[in-house]
Formats: structure tokens, sequence, C-alpha cells
């Protein structure tokens, strides 16, 4: 591909980010295999909204279900469908395509008459109710999901037993899904450009969206040096914890005193989303984070220089999936679970199945 940057990356990190390279949590338990999203019903999920519409004001909240569609595809159909603009469109979070999801989309209350028309063999409204504020990104609570692996492991329970006992007293590696970098990276490549060489003029919306990107990319690599080192559940004298109720960040201080909050998940160590914003960590733990940096050939200052797309935040290194089970079905091993928003379904599946395959058969197809 002509147009894009590789040689902003080594060969290794190509080759890291374009096959998903980075390390398990449970690399000593064997995976169950299996493939993701043969068909749409294999993956369902339903959002859980951060509150629920009040039932008057200017807008609309339409409880959509969607089979097989993408966001972008979704938003471009209401679009049509009531005559406003995508940008008049609110929205929490972006959805699968092979899939069926169910979620709000937020329409101007002008657009009431000319709800059935969104109604077809791939979209339905299941219900329509008056609220005060446009929903926007991030008004979510979390997902729950219902997602069938096909041909697993003949021994796929006994496996995946092993591997959710670890993962419930730990939490799974939250990693950003590579979905999120773009296929064959372009998303993080062009937003690498941006950073090292930046353009007179450029789309904010979209530059922010590649920016990001990097940001995901480098918090990856900074999560899978932690569980190289074997430093995931070990508080180190300068982490930035986050308590886990509130989010609030704090700088480790009594290494002692947090780790046993840790274990006792009052807390969680988190990792860099770089940016001038972002909470510093401070000793041995600033130096690691710098390393990271360097090593990907990049500066602080150029996030700096784009404070405003990227101003920089901290991420829970590990998360603990709710309500967690597996059952045998005729098809294979369908796991059900809930995830806050921002964590990846495939990332949690990716500590169970380990499939080498998992890239060209079904993550890749996530949108």
């Amino acid at each position: 591909m002509a147009d894009l940057p590789f040689d902003l990356l080594s060969e290794d990190q190509l080759r890291q980010l374009q096959t998903f390279d980075f390390s398990y949590l449970t690399s000593d338990f064997a995976g169950i295999g299996g493939f993701l999203k043969e068909q749409p019903e294999d993956f369902v999920v339903e959002e859980i909204p951060l509150y629920q519409p009040c039932g008057e004001g200017e807008h609309l909240y339409l409880w959509i279900e969607k089979r097989n569609l993408s966001a972008p595809d979704l938003l471009k159909h209401v679009s049509q469908s009531v005559s406003v603009s995508v940008n008049d469109i609110g929205s929490a979070g972006l959805k699968d395509k092979i899939a069926i999801t169910r979620q709000f989309l937020s329409v101007p209350e002008s657009c009431e008459l000319y709800i059935d028309n969104i109604n077809n063999d791939q979209v339905q409204v299941l219900s329509a109710t008056r609220h005060q504020n446009k929903l926007k990104t991030g008004h979510l609570q979390g997902n729950r999901f219902s997602i069938l692996v096909r041909e697993p492991h003949p021994e796929a329970l006994e496996r995946a037993n092993l591997i959710r006992e670890r993962i419930q007293e730990i939490g799974f590696p939250n990693y950003y899904g590579e979905q999120r970098f773009g296929t064959e990276g372009r998303t993080l490549l062009f937003g690498l450009k941006t950073l090292i060489k930046p353009p007179s003029r450029f789309r904010s919306k979209q530059v922010r969206f590649e920016l990001s990107a990097v940001q995901s990319w480098l918090f990856n690599l900074a999560l899978t040096r932690r569980i190289d080192d074997g430093l995931l559940r070990t508080v180190l004298a300068g982490d930035v914890m986050q308590v886990c109720q509130s989010g609030g960040p704090f700088v480790a201080e009594d290494v002692a005193t947090e780790q046993s909050r840790l274990e006792a998940d009052e807390t969680v160590t988190s990792g860099p989303l770089y940016g001038p914003k972002m909470k510093m960590p401070t000793g041995s733990v600033l130096d690691r984070e710098n390393l990271i940096l360097e090593e990907a050939g990049l500066t602080r200052e150029m996030f700096r220089v784009h404070r405003k797309l990227c101003p920089g935040s901290r991420r829970a290194y590990t998360i603990k999936p709710e309500a967690l089970d597996f059952r045998i079905e005729n098809e294979g091993i369908r796991f059900e679970f809930v995830l806050p928003a921002g964590c990846y379904a495939t990332v949690l599946l990716r500590e169970f199945m380990k499939s080498e395959s998992l890239a060209g058969r079904s993550l890749r197809e996530v949108d």
C-alpha cells in the first residue's frame, strides 16, 4: 500500500501490530481454539445505558436492534430515513457489524413522524422515548455480550474453566482490540504520521481518531511489557492507581498499603494514554513509560502540539468481567458476560481461544 507510511514502524512493530502479538495473561493454559462471527447470531451485544430517557424533551431516544450492519451504515440509514444530518444523530458508542446489536440512538423530536421509515430487514426500532439532551459518546455504562465460539477444542469446557479461574482472580489484560488500529494498521499509521510531521490543515474529527489509535497502541505496548516483566499484579512505587468505584487516579507511595488495596479490588494499576493532561507516574514507573515512547520514536512534546485532540488520560491495566459464564451448545461454546464501556469482548475471548487463525477468520472482521 504505497499511500501508507509503513516506514514509521520497525518490522517487529509492524508484525506485532498486524498479528496482534501481545502477551497473554494465561499463556500457561492451553486455549480452546475456535472461530468467531461465522453468523450475526453468533455475536449478540446489548448496551447497558448510563441512564434511561425521562419521557420528555426535544430529543427522541430510539432503542434499535440492527443485524449485520456497520455503525457508519446504521447512522447513514437512520439519517436518510428521518431526513436529518448524521451530525444530528447521537450515539453512545460504535457497535460491531457482524453481529446482532441493541443500542440507543437519539434524533431530534421533529423526526417522530418518520420513525417507521427506519424499519427494514436489518434495522428495527424497538421503542422511542423522549429525552432532554442529545445522546453523546460515552453515555454508556457497559455492554452485555452473548458470543458463540464455533469449532472449539474437544476439551474446551475444561480449558475454559482453568482460564476463567485466573481471570476471575486477576482480571484480563485490558488491551485495545486490533480493530482499533484499522485494516493493516492504517488508522495507527496515519496517526503516527500526524504526530511526527503535523500537516498544515486536517479534519480534526478524523485526526482525533487517528491520534487516539496511537495512544491505544502505546498503551498496549506498556501493558504487554508489564505482563512480560511479571508486574501486572504488583504495585510499584510511583504507579498511577485508579479507584475502582470512581476511576480517580493517584500516585502510589505506600506500596504495601496499595498492594493490599489492589488485591482487595479497591484499586487497579493504570497505564498511559499519553498527552499533556495525563496523570504522571514517578520513579521507575516514569522511566518505564518514557522508554515505551522512546522505543516508538515519539516524544511527549509531539502530543502537546495536539493537546486539544489528545489531552491524555489513564486506562486500567486489567478488567474483571461481570457474570462471566459459558456453556456447550450444538455449534460450539457460548460465552456470556458484561464489560464496562470501552473494553473489548474480542480481547477477553482471545485469552480463552488463543487461535492462530483468530486474526484471519474472526477478529479482523470486527467493525
